[in-house]
């Protein structure tokens, strides 16, 4: 596993994220409308090459073995 970054909601995501991850993170954005969500942040990691974004409330966003991006909802 390889550290990457921090950034909070909102805020521009890395530019060496792919546009489909950018694109997950945006949606799951999206969904927050109405939601507090002062002081959370996202955090990137980089397993295998490839990125693992995580949410403070446990969202993870990653791309899987065959490119696909995964979101996953800690619900």
């Amino acid at each position: 596993m390889q550290l990457g970054t921090r950034w909070n909601v909102g805020d521009q995501p890395p530019s060496r994220l792919p546009v489909e991850v950018v694109e997950a993170i945006a949606s799951v954005e999206g969904e927050l409308a109405g939601v507090s969500t002062d002081g959370w942040r996202w955090t990137l990691t980089w397993l295998e090459g490839r990125p693992v974004v995580e949410l403070d409330d446990g969202t993870v966003i990653r791309i899987d073995h065959e490119g696909a991006v995964i979101v996953e909802d800690p619900a």
